[in-house]
């Protein structure tokens, strides 16, 4: 994968609240957006006390089913008792409140899989040293009867003093969603053990080839079973042998016994932390002294405890809802001196401005500005990163990706067909790893008449497909921009997707609004550096109005260009072009 130049400009991880969303969640006032995903958004809030937290509050379609909320609440409790040094801690839930929420501590710092995205593989001793901290956070998961099920890169946060898993125990929840009954596994592409992608029970083995794949990824900056279309990387990892040309030869040893495709013959955790600490690498010392990440990677997780902060909170206005006040007027994010000012909201015409570094949060994360934080008096907020991947983060999930960038990451249901004007060339069939979800027709779209403009080229991409029209029927359905169709949320692993009327994307991926009709591959590459967007709001985003979206590692972009947008109970048409990195 190509990362960015060191030092380059990513976007910020706090967004302001939009009109829809609550001032006010389970007594925590809420400062900044940290993300949204198919389960629901996840924000930044304090506690009382100024303690930063990150809560994520449920989607209202999976709050009124009972049988989720039922395993929710049992999720919650075990997460409770899961106090590993290594794991962001549940610190406070509604479960049965109206909506429910659940709160874990920040974690300010980014996760693995931005960090890999934006500086390349990770020396051989640092992913020791983090197959170790890992190892331990499985430990203290797997001791409270918990397994989690989606461990992968972006569910793992870094902060100076080591790794934060987080997201744990949310695939359970998730099980209790109907779309699981169609056959959809849960757990992410490249990073799911064969007996997961079988639909067979899984067991702390399967946390354990997670772990090994997660390793290869960090320390080769790609999945050792590929990242192309899903079911091919399925396939590979329950058929064929990883990938690990890209990986240092000293740690081959260690991640090949983790991914043995018999889960009897995969290492414990506790031989894992051993076999780290005993490697010529680490000196037989596992230790997170200062020099334990890369330079640049320490330089950003030092910007990310500088926390936005908001004004005091104005009285409660007696008969007003404290957990909706959609009717005042959103809170100006106010950046705590001398921290990182926040990306401006895209309400109108205008392109966001440059964003400064990319701030995430941290398991444990109340160092830095958290105590600081003068958001009222409130209590408490969980995160999701944008609709990515996981059912609902009950397992101890905080950082700024908590349903994760990928980050609230998470599954649904049926797929549906597309409507296209160019179908895209036909992608190499793989055995398939389970039954398919169940098609459901979409409805035919009345696309609003305006030209497609022609692909521009850009030395080292090809056009994969071009005007490619596709129709959501509703919030629950993503448009999958690598295969260039519409499927069910967590699906798909490069995603568009749509929730109180703005897009969504991978909390991983970078996104552009052209200031003005047309936009070309070129004007992508330069956007997402110079302008990158920070929200994409169906209210900036006119038929003539486009924007792009660049992939983890900038070797896929998708300009898109938005036909009908409506509710969310109602169907969004879009046309788009995707370019990938030929050379």
């Amino acid at each position: 994968m190509t990362a960015e130049p060191f030092g380059a400009p990513s976007p910020t991880a706090f967004r302001e609240l939009s009109p829809d969303d609550p001032r006010e969640v389970g007594g925590y006032r809420l400062c900044a957006r940290l993300g949204a995903g198919g389960m629901g958004r996840v924000y930044l809030a304090y506690t009382p006390g100024g303690r930063p937290v990150a809560l994520k509050v449920v989607r209202p379609e999976l709050a009124e089913d009972p049988e989720f909320r039922h395993r929710f609440a049992q999720e919650v409790a075990s997460a409770r008792r899961i106090h590993g040094l290594y794991t962001a801690q549940v610190v406070d839930a509604g479960t049965g409140a109206a909506t429910p929420w659940l709160a874990t501590t920040f974690v300010p710092g980014p996760s693995l899989q931005q960090v890999v995205h934006r500086h390349g593989p990770l020396p051989e001793r640092t992913v020791l040293l983090l197959l170790a901290g890992v190892a331990e956070a499985l430990q203290a998961i797997h001791a409270a009867g918990v397994v989690h099920r989606d461990l992968k890169p972006g569910n793992v946060l870094l902060a100076a003093d080591g790794p934060r898993v987080i997201d744990f125990g949310i695939a359970r929840a998730a099980d209790a969603v109907p779309l699981t009954s169609t056959g959809l596994s849960i757990g992410s592409p490249g990073f799911m053990a064969p007996e997961q992608v079988l639909g067979l029970a899984p067991t702390p083995a399967t946390d354990v080839f997670a772990l090994g794949a997660l390793a290869a990824y960090v320390g080769g900056g790609a999945p050792p079973f590929g990242d192309g279309p899903e079911p091919a990387a399925l396939y590979r990892a329950v058929h064929e042998e990883p990938d690990l040309s890209r990986l240092p030869a000293g740690l081959h040893e260690l991640v090949l016994r983790c991914l043995a495709k018999d889960p009897a013959d995969r290492p414990d955790t506790a031989r894992l932390i051993e076999a780290a600490r005993d490697h010529p690498a680490t000196g037989g010392e596992l230790r997170f002294s200062d020099d334990w990440l890369p330079q640049q990677v320490s330089s950003e997780i030092s910007r990310h405890t500088d926390l936005p902060t908001t004004p005091r909170a104005t009285p409660h206005t007696p008969g007003r809802a404290p957990e909706r006040a959609s009717a005042e007027a959103p809170t100006a994010l106010v950046p705590s001196p001398p921290a990182t000012r926040l990306q401006p909201a895209l309400a109108d015409a205008a392109p966001a401005a440059p964003a400064g570094p990319h701030d995430g949060p941290d398991g444990d994360g109340a160092h830095g500005s958290g105590g600081r934080g003068s958001c009222g008096g409130a209590r408490r907020t969980t995160r999701t990163a944008v609709l990515t991947t996981a059912a609902l983060l009950v397992g101890a999930a905080a950082a700024f990706l908590l349903l994760d960038p990928d980050e609230f990451d998470d599954l649904d249901d049926q797929k549906v067909s597309a409507t296209a004007s160019t179908p895209p060339p036909s992608a190499p069939a793989a055995p398939s790893a389970g039954p398919a979800p169940t098609q459901a027709p979409a409805p035919t779209p009345t696309p609003t008449p305006t030209a497609t403009p022609s692909p521009t080229t850009v030395p080292g991409y090809t056009v994969v497909y071009s005007g490619l029209e596709l129709t959501s029927p509703d919030h629950t359905y993503e448009f999958d921009l690598r295969a260039g169709k519409v499927a069910p949320q967590e699906a798909s692993t490069w995603y568009l997707g749509r929730h109180a009327g703005e897009f969504y994307i991978p909390e991983d991926s970078d996104a552009h609004i052209a200031p003005t009709s047309g936009l070309g591959l070129a004007d992508c590459v330069k956007g997402v550096e110079t302008q990158p967007a920070s929200a994409l709001p169906f209210s900036a985003l006119r038929p003539d109005r486009s924007f792009c979206v660049r992939a983890a590692g900038g070797r896929e972009f998708a300009v898109v260009r938005p036909l009908a947008t409506g509710p969310d109970s109602g169907p969004v048409t879009v046309s788009v072009t995707y370019y990938r990195r030929s050379t």
